[in-house]
């Protein structure tokens, strides 16, 4: 079963507990009670925790500068119905993100439940605020309140400045700097440049995601970031001429 299957399956919210459980719960139309019980499938867990975790904290981000304007909720069905590949009606998503827009609680507790639960593998928490840069700029408007938004979700994530910067970068908010979106200072050696170039591209090759918990329904996302961690590298193997 896809993990789409899962989630709209209803038995999600048991398997997760906590807020994000709750809110899945609320969507299958029934009360969640917490009873302590937990699947022994942690792989489905976490695939079903960040499938969620994009949708709800997407829904948070749309309230980030206090109003949700169609044009944000748009920008979120242009993100997501490529992910969706037919699996789902794009209504049973949708229905997720609107519970999530009118919950009252802030989206403090569902980050917190996501850094807990991916404790360990910060490539995977890199790729979750990934996903939502990807909606984020969908509109083709990074409003200041949205910046403000996802730094609050990475400092939750446990995700350093540095990190922060080098996903930005990555999603062209600024002026594109390779050696910022290597997360590297323009005076590092060739050697320690390839190290680095090397440890990111093992951390965020969708094969090791993918074993941490990333949907395999998320892979383009992962790909397209690989390909603008590899296309810095190329510019300043150019501009270094590094053999």
């Amino acid at each position: 079963m896809s993990v789409w299957g899962k989630i709209i399956g209803g038995a999600a919210g048991f398997a997760l507990g906590g807020p994000l459980g709750a809110l899945l719960g609320a969507m299958a139309g029934h009360a969640f009670v917490d009873t302590g019980e937990r699947p022994t499938d942690t792989r489905s867990r976490k695939q079903v925790a960040f499938t969620a975790g994009v949708i709800i904290l997407a829904a948070k981000m749309a309230k980030a500068d206090g109003v949700v304007r169609e044009e944000e909720i748009e920008a979120f069905r242009q993100t997501f119905n490529p992910i969706l590949r037919n699996e789902v009606k794009e209504a049973e998503v949708a229905r997720i993100f609107n519970i999530a827009k009118k919950d009252s609680e802030g989206f403090e507790p569902y980050a917190q439940q996501l850094a807990e639960m991916f404790r360990g593998n910060p490539a995977v928490l890199e790729e979750l605020l990934n996903c939502l840069f990807l909606i984020a700029k969908a509109d083709n408007v990074y409003h200041p309140k949205e910046n403000e938004y996802l730094e609050s979700v990475a400092e939750i994530f446990g995700l350093s400045e540095a990190a922060f910067r080098r996903i930005r970068a990555a999603h062209g908010v600024d002026k594109p700097d390779p050696y910022e979106i290597l997360g590297v200072a323009r005076e590092i050696p060739d050697e320690e440049l390839k190290s680095k170039y090397r440890e990111l591209v093992r951390a965020h090759h969708p094969d090791t995601l993918i074993a941490q918990g990333v949907p395999q329904e998320f892979v383009d996302a992962a790909n397209e970031k690989l390909s603008v961690i590899n296309d810095a590298y190329d510019r300043i193997e150019k501009e270094r001429k590094v053999v």
